[in-house]
């Protein structure tokens, strides 16, 4: 069956200028591909763009499962496109590299937002590590950035480092939380709740009003026991119901006076350069890897030193000074 024809880079980047939503899923998937065809129009066309980005608020979600981060996305979501935002949903599965799956469930978990005139949803590639997973979904931003978008959420799928690379491509970073019963500090890893820059006790509807409350009211106070965050920010503990609406655009004004707030102080900026020097410096290295594994000699030296370090014969450091220096010789 024939390759169907590869969109032309003036296509692409007229297409994305234009904000039309059909050559945007084009483009991301050329930049998601391995193909050495695709890299290089996919960088040609991150340089042509990279004017047009920067342009919106890149807010992170995440939260265990079942706290309803959907139900979340899907009322912020339609909140924010309701007053005139056009609104880009991103995801970051690491459980896709497991499972191979994708996450099919994103546009019919979200049907109301997917079918917006204001709203874009795009899962995150299959069979890719966190970390492609990841360098794709960066760049997907600023593509959608190009497009128009004046709000991203990239939403973590899955739990554990990902939330560590959410972080580090968004400007706030929203926790979602459930009432605990009680014993609300039970379970949350310390870590996260200090990246936070807002928690929000989700499902405050019906009998979960009175412990929703009583919940925020434990986390304030534990709040209270992390060292001041960088950006000079206060982080805020709020209660709202996804499934009735209510107190959503509380979230999105906490949002905006971070913004307000970071935009003052110089560290919004300041995040956002050190976002993307970590970014280069990550894919560098992993550029340099891939080369040198790529090296047909260096590939065969590794596998024989894998095999010396593996019966004991040589010292892991000493199986990395030969790669090394072979590596120099090489190139």
């Amino acid at each position: 069956m024939a390759r169907k024809r590869r969109p032309t880079r003036t296509e692409l980047r007229e297409g994305i200028l234009q904000g039309d939503r059909i050559v945007l899923s084009k483009a991301i998937t050329i930049i998601e591909s391995q193909h050495p065809e695709d890299q290089a129009l996919g960088a040609s066309l991150l340089d042509d763009l990279l004017p047009h980005t920067g342009g919106s608020i890149r807010i992170g979600v995440t939260g265990v499962p079942g706290v309803g981060k959907s139900t979340f996305i899907e009322a912020f979501g339609m909140f924010l496109s309701q007053h005139g935002k056009k609104v880009a949903v991103l995801s970051i599965d690491p459980s896709s590299t497991i499972s191979s799956g994708s996450i099919l469930g994103d546009k019919s978990r979200m049907t109301e937002l997917a079918q917006a005139r204001n709203a874009y949803i795009r899962p995150s590639p299959t069979g890719m590590s966190l970390g492609g997973v990841a360098h794709a979904t960066r760049e997907t931003i600023l593509l959608c950035e190009a497009a128009g978008y004046d709000t991203t959420i990239v939403e973590t799928v899955g739990v554990g480092q990902s939330e560590t690379m959410v972080k580090e491509m968004v400007d706030f970073f929203l926790l979602l939380m459930l009432a605990g019963g009680g014993d609300e500090l039970q379970g949350i890893k310390r870590g996260i709740m200090e990246m936070a820059d807002a928690l929000v006790i989700n499902k405050a509807d019906g009998q979960n009003v009175d412990p929703a409350k009583h919940a925020a009211e434990a986390y304030r106070g534990a709040l209270h026991l992390f060292p001041p965050k960088e950006s000079g920010w206060t982080v805020p503990v709020s209660t709202c119901s996804s499934l009735e609406g209510r107190d959503i655009e509380t979230i999105w004004q906490s949002i905006l006076e971070y913004v307000d707030t970071t935009q003052g102080n110089g560290y919004f900026s300041l995040n956002r350069n050190e976002q993307v020097l970590s970014w280069f410096k990550d894919a560098a290295r992993q550029r340099i890897i891939d080369e040198l594994l790529g090296d047909r000699t260096i590939h065969q030296s590794l596998g024989q030193l894998e095999q010396r370090v593996a019966d004991r014969q040589l010292s892991v450091r000493g199986a990395l000074s030969m790669i090394t220096k072979e590596a120099w010789l090489q190139h």
